[in-house]
């Protein structure tokens, strides 16, 4: 799936004509790997807007100031580009999380000394743990941990970083999806359900609110299978899951999908992935021969991170993708998957939409 950005999911979009009345009065604003083709595209209109769009002091959650976004903002300053420099304060002024390494002997030290500088900053680390056996299914972000057992070991030595502070983590984004495509079967899906329950159980042991990652509303869209697969991978012991995890929905319709899940879940919260939704997912004009996931063009950032949302069963809005790093070297220039590309993370940020 997606280090920090390594994604990959051509989304099938689904229209959602009965959205407005399903989300009223919720929040209201706004890739990752999967299994699907492009098809047509939700409606632009008849949306609900969002209902804030809070400061990062608001949200409380940790604004890294080692992020690319802080450097490339002073580079910018120190070359005179000082109109381009402020597009880019508005992603390096807000939170979004780290992706810990998935080395176990590193995985400690680096979550620790991230969780320090959140400390020091009074603010609420949020992380991802992405390194589950079989990642991404071999697919663009291919690879995690080599067996279970490292597995174990790796969420062991995130926790010990972690030292009891109170924290977010978002789980395994796509793992629960793969376990329904088809890609994840047989021992290899049992064993899936098993580490990510585990996994859970060790973070919520260490002080961490956990959310699990659900995929997209064009990823799986069926929510029996998909709350089925939650249930059994554990969701009902964490404090929820996780929706559109660097993928382009609007928020409304993550919402209306969401809430559609949690109804099967027994009223399971859950958080939505706003770093690029602002303008939608892209047409297929827009993409021409490359993935539907990769740096689609004309995308823009949506509703800034917020605990806000107006909606009892969305705990929060959140950039669980980094915003600003590449999905992908998919067309020629391009960055490596989670490395800093600061022509498309101008883009996102001149066309930042949060209603």
């Amino acid at each position: 799936m997606i280090r920090t950005s390594e994604l990959a999911h051509s989304a099938v979009v689904r229209t959602y004509s009965a959205l407005s009345a399903l989300v009223s009065g919720a929040l209201v604003a706004a890739t990752l790997v999967g299994c699907g083709t492009a098809t047509d595209t939700p409606p632009a209109t008849g949306l609900p807007a969002p209902t804030s769009t809070s400061s990062a002091s608001e949200s409380g959650y940790f604004v890294d100031w080692k992020s690319p976004a802080q450097s490339q903002v002073q580079q910018w300053e120190a070359e005179g580009r000082s109109d381009d420099a402020e597009q880019i304060r508005k992603i390096a002024s807000q939170p979004f999380p780290m992706w810990p390494t998935g080395d176990v002997a590193a995985v400690e030290g680096e979550t620790r000394d991230y969780v320090g500088r959140a400390k020091d900053a009074n603010q609420r680390p949020l992380l991802v743990a992405y390194n589950v056996p079989h990642r991404d299914c071999g697919s663009f972000s291919g690879g995690g941990a080599p067996n279970g057992d490292y597995y174990r070991n790796w969420i062991a030595g995130l926790v010990r970083g972690l030292d009891g502070t109170p924290s977010t983590v978002v789980l395994e984004p796509d793992a629960v999806p793969h376990e329904i495509s088809g890609c994840v079967d047989g021992a290899l899906r049992d064993e899936r359900y098993a580490l990510l329950g585990q996994a859970i159980d060790a973070l919520k042991a260490g002080g961490a609110a956990v959310y699990i990652d659900a995929g997209n509303p064009g990823f799986i869209s069926d929510v029996d299978a998909l709350s089925g697969a939650l249930d059994r991978s554990g969701v009902k012991r964490a404090d929820g899951f996780s929706l559109n995890v660097a993928n382009f929905y609007p928020t409304a319709a993550s919402v209306e999908f969401g809430t559609r899940i949690s109804q099967k879940l027994g009223g399971s919260h859950f958080v939505v992935d706003t770093s690029r939704n602002g303008r939608g997912p892209a047409t297929q004009q827009e993409i021409g021969d490359a993935p539907a996931f990769c740096n689609p063009p004309g995308r823009g950032l949506g509703a800034n991170p917020t605990t806000n949302t107006g909606n009892p069963l969305v705990d929060a809005l959140l950039w669980v993708k980094r915003p600003g790093e590449s999905d992908g070297a998919c067309r020629p220039g391009e960055p490596a998957a989670g490395q800093w590309y600061p022509d498309y993370a101008l883009g996102l940020a001149q066309r930042q939409q949060t209603g």
